[in-house]
């Protein structure tokens, strides 16, 4: 079982909390490293008696050359990065591997809850859903962890322990033979599935809603029991896990060697403290390989390892307190009192039994942050002014702190030949446009004084010419069309009416216009009567 240190380092109040864990034993670096550190030294001191007593002088040089070449190049294995990354990825494995352990805790408080009734058949039902699920927990188990294989090897063990019954058991065998490759985990799982179906056929259960709450429960149950599967199933890339072995190894038979005390004069290799014993190796040693075994340890947290899970103790504790929810608390509870906070609603403070381990409440991290007084600045305020399409201008303008902006009123009439616009500005109507269908070219008439004119009136006068362009050429396609209908029935008006026509004025009135239209459209039906006549 996982060794647990917490309570011995919740306050560090002294020189260090960790000091006092270096004496332990159990789950220690000391436990798992030591036969490996052994075997180090033993190597590493044997190289060192063959170069100071066994090899002559003339071989010496040459086991000092190895010495420096395996010094100066072992530096070259990677072994910080390819170490801890590996390390790694196998603690964040085994956390998601202890999570995903399922507890039938939450099924076993819906069960309480939603399975009623006080009879013996009640009671019965609630409790097999509950060792079905117990039993595809401990199956699972047992084929992921040799603990518990060793403590449940067959179903005989199974129903010795009171989590499988002769029949049922007869049943697993029989499918066994049938399909023999694939596990059977899931037939309790099934099971208890039917027996929550057949409590909801006999109004056990009060509503379709709690029968689905029930189901998704033991999907959830299932689907933690088929991860632990899969987490045995796919392992760590083995060649990864190989990378990293030949790199530690490897590394340290090089430090065999790299490490040793030569006869030369040079001064990282004839130091004194090397000659009696490697310190630094050592701690290297220490530090490198204690990484590498912690990755052995956690790779598998279902054997037999001091970090191991503590998965024996799990499959007791998962049906006593599955029992417990639901038979020995099923329907009970306290008799309801009132609180003595009952007339106050709710505490002011909760009392302390040491009035000195009183704490302040916590604040926001902004709570005494200083903040400045921003002192307003006056804003100018703009306006555009639309009412009627002007303003007049006054003197006080240039004292006004106000932006107005105006639009001069703009007439626009048409006839048949001419279209003119014209602007009122300053109560004055200035013609604007006076321009002849008939004419090529266009005359514009409007002179506008912009010597003494910013950019803004200058930049409004362009796009209000730029629109005053747009609706003559509106306007001018409409006079064509109007002229062309005209044209064509000329010559029958001339005969029947007398109309005054000039070439260079035409009446603008919209009602007159409506008026000659109406008496086109009778001579054109008089027209017509006659020729069929």
């Amino acid at each position: 079982m996982t060794v647990s240190y917490t309570a011995e380092v919740a306050t560090c109040s002294h020189f260090g909390c960790f000091w006092k864990l270096l004496m332990r034993w159990r789950a220690s670096i000391y436990k798992i490293i030591w036969v490996d550190l052994l075997a180090f030294l033993s190597c590493f001191y044997f190289m060192a008696v063959i170069y100071r007593y066994a090899l002559r002088d003339v071989d010496k040089p040459i086991f000092e050359d190895i010495v420096m070449y395996c010094h100066s190049y072992s530096n070259l294995i990677p072994l910080s990065f390819v170490l801890g990354f590996y390390v790694g990825i196998i603690i964040e494995r085994w956390w998601n591997q202890y999570i995903t352990v399922p507890w039938p805790d939450p099924l076993a408080v819906y069960v309480s809850a939603l399975v009623r009734g006080q009879d013996e058949h009640g009671r019965l039902m609630r409790r097999t859903i509950m060792r079905y699920v117990c039993l595809a927990l401990t199956m699972v188990l047992s084929m992921i962890s040799p603990v518990i294989k060793r403590r449940f090897p067959t179903y005989d063990q199974l129903i010795e322990v009171g989590l499988l019954n002769a029949n049922e058991a007869n049943i697993m065998k029989a499918m066994d033979v049938k399909f023999p490759k694939h596990p059977k985990y899931w037939m309790p799982i099934v099971w208890a599935a039917s027996i929550v179906t057949r409590a909801r056929k006999e109004g056990r259960i009060w509503d379709d809603f709690s029968l689905k709450s029930m189901i998704d429960e033991l999907n959830k149950f299932r689907a933690g029991c088929n991860m632990l599967i899969h987490y045995d199933t796919i392992s760590v890339p083995l060649v990864y896990t190989q990378v990293v072995t030949l790199a530690v190894y490897s590394y340290f038979v090089a430090s065999i060697f790299g490490h040793q005390w030569i006869d030369r004069d040079i001064k990282h290799y004839n130091n004194i403290v090397s000659y009696y014993f490697p310190l630094f190796s050592t701690l290297e040693f220490f530090f490198f390989m204690g990484w590498l075994k912690v990755a052995e340890t956690l790779i598998c947290p279902f054997g037999d390892d001091d970090d191991d899970f503590e998965l024996n103790w799990l499959i007791d504790r998962n049906l006593q307190v599955s029992y417990l929810i639901v038979d020995e608390m099923h329907n009970d509870h306290p008799q309801l009192v009132r609180d003595q906070y009952w007339d106050e609603v709710f505490p002011a403070e909760l009392p302390y039994a040491v009035e000195s381990d009183r704490a302040e409440h916590p604040e926001a991290s902004t709570a005494r942050l200083g903040i400045p007084k921003v002192v307003p600045v006056a804003m100018t305020k703009s306006e555009v002014s639309l009412e009627n399409d002007f303003t007049e201008f006054d003197d006080e303008d240039e004292y006004n702190t106000e932006v107005t902006i105006r639009f001069a009123r703009r007439e626009f009439s048409w006839s048949k030949s001419s279209v003119s616009v014209s602007y009122s500005y300053d109560n004055q109507s200035i013609d604007t446009l006076d321009e002849k269908v008939d004419e090529e070219n266009e005359v514009d008439t409007r002179t506008l004084d912009s010597s003494n004119k910013d950019d803004f009136d200058r930049l409004k006068e362009k796009r209000d010419r730029e629109r005053v362009n747009r609706q003559k050429q509106q306007a001018a396609l409409a006079m064509e069309l109007i002229k062309g209908d005209l044209a064509s029935n000329g010559s029958a008006r001339s005969s029947r009416t007398n109309v005054p026509q000039k070439s260079s004025e035409v009446q603008t009135d919209r009602s007159y216009i409506s008026q000659k239209k109406r008496e086109d459209d009778t001579d054109n039906d008089k027209d017509s009567d006659e020729s069929k006549k």
